[in-house]
């Protein structure tokens, strides 16, 4: 069958990277192991190929518009479900070492059959949650880019993917629409997992009028449970979910919260007996 690999050329002519025929070709293979799949397991509901070029393939090539890829080595996908972005870095990039994460055995059965009918080397797959695989010593703080496109707010995405970047490397998250708002709400939770927001890039995906953001977050600092309660008193509770950062600070800040509101109580209800004490002394003289 013939395809038409025009939106992906467009894209990547946009984009500065260069594929070679087999790149190519393996655009084209990744994407009938897609559709053959697809009819047995749900991996993804885009299906037309014109649509996998730009919403799947081009989509996952944009980070390159806020990160000079040529200088990272190493990068871990987590959630990566049906391979997005993972695959098409890893086919766009070969120098990559690439690490597939996710918590289905039965998706990563279907990219394992990607990676070796396409014969791809230098990437893996592993089989984890994104919130535990960073408890791995050999995931922990191993990768120079960590990237996801989960839908989910950048507070709680940072906190699953920034455990696995080096300090100085980057956590780069794919945001379908402007992501200002969003981001304003989670920069509090970036810092005190050591992140800081480097780059925020809107753009719309080459031939099409979908807006996309991709916001980079640098790790400026090995993250440790030892944060000061200051800076962890700086995230919002709603910052902050797989409770590790502040569950139980939260409990114990609720805690303190309520003593010192019943001991102000306390203090009224003792002004007032002194005041009625009084009163009534006063008037029995």
């Amino acid at each position: 069958m013939n395809y038409d690999l025009t939106l992906l050329e467009n894209a990547v002519k946009e984009f500065k990277i260069t594929l070679s025929e087999e790149q190519k070709a393996q655009f084209i293979q990744y994407y009938e192991l897609l559709i053959e799949w697809n009819k047995v397991m749900n991996l993804t509901g885009i299906t037309e190929f014109d649509e996998v070029l730009q919403k799947h393939f081009s989509d996952s090539l944009s980070v390159v518009r806020a990160l000079d890829m040529s200088k990272i080595e190493s990068c871990i996908d987590v959630g990566t479900g049906a391979g997005f972005p993972g695959i098409p870095l890893k086919i766009a990039f070969p120098h990559l070492k690439v690490t597939l994460l996710d918590s289905l055995n039965k998706r990563l059965k279907f990219l394992n059959e990607v990676i070796e009918k396409l014969g791809l080397e230098g990437i893996e797959t592993v089989h984890g949650r994104a919130e535990d695989g960073a408890k791995k010593p050999e995931l922990r703080e191993a990768f120079d880019l960590s990237v996801t496109r989960a839908v989910a707010r950048i507070s709680v995405i940072s906190e699953y993917c920034l455990p696995y970047v080096k300090t100085g490397g980057y956590f780069a998250a794919y945001k379908s629409g402007k992501a200002a708002e969003e981001l304003e709400e989670g920069k509090k939770a970036i810092a005190v997992l050591g992140g800081k927001v480097e780059k925020t890039e809107e753009f719309l995906l080459p031939d099409s009028d979908m807006e996309r953001t991709i916001l980079l977050i640098k790790k400026r600092k090995k993250y440790t449970e030892k944060v000061s309660e200051k800076s962890r008193n700086s995230c919002k509770r709603t910052d902050c979910i797989s409770g590790k950062l502040d569950k139980k600070l939260y409990e114990n800040k609720e805690r303190k919260r309520a003593e010192k509101g019943s001991l102000f109580l306390l203090g009224i209800f003792a002004r007032i007996h002194r005041k009625n004490t009084f009163s009534s002394n006063f008037y029995h003289k």
